[in-house]
């Protein structure tokens, strides 16, 4: 790609240099997504061998990839995040959130879904899939904590958009993230009773997260998305407010193999969705 010399301090150009065209961006969105092998990349992104060993090569040449030995016979590689490909997890989740908005959705704003659009179609196919390996994100006292609990039988991850944020009724969708965290905490003994552990994840600081634990007695973990791996990993819908892209209220049933059983999206009910989620994770626990 020939540059203007105008560009040479500009850095979105140089961005653009990195990331290529929308290949690159589609190898980085399936290697964020746990997809790190070269068979499984080019059976998700339907690329040729040829362009895609290609675009590999140029995305480690850049940094954003660098490539991790599997096998020695034959010699196969992983094709692996460097530091600044994940500081480029932001940008993939803002452009799957301005495509929701304005290409795929009327251009509003909203913390909701409906059950025709791409977001909720996306949400419901994680059914069956499996979360990438290793994924872990900052606790309250910012040390990194599995996403998926690895002593429960079951995990009820529910990502929800921000406590401590006056939405009002400008974006439909958003109220009731203390509401929610309450009535998990409240069910807490009977998950616990169940086998299952549970995990709310928010774009929030861990800071922040950490006073709204302490001063509502949270017992579970509360997690921190905010350099967006889990909704880069997942492509969970976000939508932006106060400031900073959000993660819309989903509610999510893993087993202990790291698979999603099942999605609960939208969540307009909270009350009915804590139970209903009690109740599928009691279930998925019981099953070998």
């Amino acid at each position: 790609m020939r540059m203007h010399n105008a560009d040479e301090t500009c850095g979105i150009a140089q961005a653009a240099m990195v990331l290529g065209d929308w290949w690159n961006v589609l190898v980085l969105r399936e290697v964020a997504r746990g997809h790190v092998r070269f068979d499984a990349l080019a059976a998700e992104i339907g690329l040729s061998r040829k362009v895609l060993t290609e675009r590999l090569g140029r995305l480690v040449a850049h940094g954003v990839l660098h490539r991790s030995l599997y096998q020695r016979r034959p010699v196969r590689y992983e094709y692996l995040l460097t530091d600044a490909g994940t500081a480029l997890l932001p940008l993939l989740v803002a452009m799957q959130d301005w495509g929701d908005r304005w290409v795929l959705g009327d251009g509003s704003v909203t913390a909701t879904a409906t059950a025709d659009g791409a977001e909720h179609a996306r949400v419901h196919a994680l059914a069956g899939t499996r979360l990438p390996d290793g994924l872990e994100l900052p606790g309250p006292q910012g040390a990194e904590l599995p996403v998926v609990s690895p002593e429960s039988a079951a995990t009820v991850l529910f990502t929800y958009p921000g406590t401590g944020v006056d939405w009002g009724e400008r974006i439909p969708g958003a109220v009731g993230c203390t509401l929610e965290n309450r009535l998990f905490r409240d069910a807490w003994p009977d998950f616990q009773r169940a086998g299952v552990d549970v995990r709310g994840i928010s774009t929030q600081l861990p800071y922040e997260q950490a006073e709204f634990a302490r001063a509502e007695e949270i017992p579970y973990p509360l997690l921190s998305d905010t350099g967006h791996q889990l909704a880069a990993a997942l492509r969970l819908p976000t939508f932006r407010g106060a400031g900073r892209l959000r993660h819309k209220r989903l509610i999510l049933i893993v087993d202990a193999e790291r698979t999603v059983r099942h999605t609960l999206f939208p969540v307009d009910d909270i009350p009915h969705a804590v139970a209903r989620s009690l109740t599928l994770a009691a279930a998925c626990a019981r099953t070998p």
